[in-house]
């Protein structure tokens, strides 16, 4: 007798477990739109900062490595970046996670990483809060949010103490930078006349290179007035196009890819700002689109999303040492001085030297990363920019874009051609040597 009431006791606490675990809800899983959403509001936070283009590859590179390290102590498909990115540490899982989702932890990591990055941090504060409020009413618990917090918390600081150590803090120590005077060289252009943006960014530590010089491109055609050179008749291609009028197609592609941060208006008694997003800011979303398109995992969306911004970080590096090096004047300069004093390009010129093309260099690393993960065909519409007035546009593959990307700085009348040509050779070689050094981390990814 006393066995069967025992029998029947295990057997009742049987059913009441069974029923507890079955009555359990699920824990939310979160998608590659949950990073895109990071992504658009560190974006967001850079417009309303006036984030420089190089530094702004900086934030998505350190923001989304925070992210990658949850996913790889969590899915072993995914190797931490430790001997991989230089000087990168161990980034160690502290000892009480516990009761965490990963997917959430990985996504808090990237918030805390940028709210210490950026100088409007707060903004990321307040967006973290909004994003955790939007997870507890989808079925997140408090004690499974509170744990995921703790454990990003602790992965974002030794991420930060890695970013720390690439001495972009010790550039305000260098000496002003001024302009060298020759007639070759860059000049601050109007209608703000700017100090020179970044002009050591190639002093911080790559995340990939062996040097920021690794890649040096041709150099560029040399500076001369003689009307039969070809630098002249490089200003004359640029005075044509413009001076000419730009078909309605040059001026939307101009005007599509321009991507700067610094836009200012004359109004004559003040200047008056246009902010913009910066050019790895567009790719970024571009890579947010792919992913999603793609319906590609959290996981593989977040390596996607952070060999990008590694990509990013190493092509300004690379495109900015040359920039100084080679400190070549701007065509609004050139053009004003020896052709046509009114002249005026189609888009503003940015306040750094023109060669080699930064867009160019960007647009083709970034194109050639997201090949190797999603092919050559890969047709996808960018609307990145929608929310900025831009009209969105539908590109046949990331190569296509990044050609697009790098022709809409000579319509635009920025940059001479030759800075264009030799920038996109140069964007290619740090996106294939990127996918090389990090294939050991890439899951299933296509190899370029």
């Amino acid at each position: 007798m006393k066995a069967k009431v025992l029998l029947i006791t295990i057997l009742l606490a049987a059913v009441a477990l069974y029923n507890s675990c079955s009555n359990k809800k699920p824990m939310p899983v979160l998608t590659s739109a949950d990073i895109a959403k990071v992504i658009d509001n560190v974006t967001g936070i850079m417009v309303h900062d006036v984030t420089n283009p190089p530094l702004a590859g900086r934030f998505f590179a350190y923001t989304c490595l925070a992210g990658y390290e949850v996913v790889s102590e969590n899915d072993k498909s995914f190797k931490s970046m430790h001997g991989i990115l230089n000087g990168y540490p161990l980034i160690k899982k502290p000892e009480y996670a516990a009761g965490y989702s990963y997917e959430l932890s990985a996504v808090i990591a990237m918030m805390e990483t940028a709210a210490k990055l950026q100088p409007s941090g707060y903004l990321m504060t307040k967006f973290e809060k909004s994003f955790l409020d939007s997870c507890k009413k989808s079925g997140f618990t408090y004690d499974v949010i509170d744990s995921s917090k703790h454990y990003a918390q602790a992965i974002s600081k030794q991420v930060l103490g890695y970013a720390k150590k690439d001495k972009y803090n010790k550039i305000s120590n260098f000496p002003r930078y001024a302009p060298l005077g020759k007639d070759s060289s860059w000049y601050p252009t109007p209608p703000a006349y700017m100090s020179p943006v970044e002009p050591y960014f190639n002093t911080i530590r790559p995340l990939t290179l062996d040097s920021a010089s690794q890649f040096l491109p041709d150099p560029p055609i040399p500076f001369s007035t003689n009307k039969n050179s070809a630098f002249y008749k490089f200003m004359v291609m640029n005075y044509k196009a413009s001076s000419y009028g730009l078909t309605d197609e040059q001026r939307t592609i101009a005007g599509f890819w321009d991507c700067n941060p610094f836009a200012l208006q004359d109004n004559g008694h003040m200047m008056i700002g246009f902010k913009k997003i910066s050019p790895g800011a567009h790719w970024m979303g571009i890579t947010g689109i792919a992913c999603q398109q793609a319906k590609t995992g959290f996981s593989k969306a977040m390596e996607i999303h952070t060999i990008v911004g590694v990509g990013l970080m190493d092509s300004f590096i690379c495109c900015w040492d040359d920039k100084y090096r080679t400190n070549r004047i701007r065509p609004e300069t050139a053009i004003r001085r020896y052709i046509d004093v009114n002249w005026k390009p189609f888009l503003q010129t940015p306040p750094f030297p023109e060669y080699i093309s930064g867009h160019s260099v960007i647009s083709s690393t970034s194109a050639a990363i997201l090949t190797g993960y999603f092919g050559d065909k890969f047709h996808y519409t960018d609307n990145v920019e929608e929310k900025y007035g831009l009209a969105p546009r539908t590109f046949n593959s990331f190569n296509e874009a990044a050609a697009e990307a790098g022709m809409s700085r000579f319509w635009g009348g920025i940059h001479f051609k030759d800075a264009i040509d030799n920038g996109m050779i140069q964007g290619v070689k740090v996106g294939q040597w990127v996918l090389s050094k990090l294939s050991k981390v890439k899951g299933n990814a296509t190899p370029y």
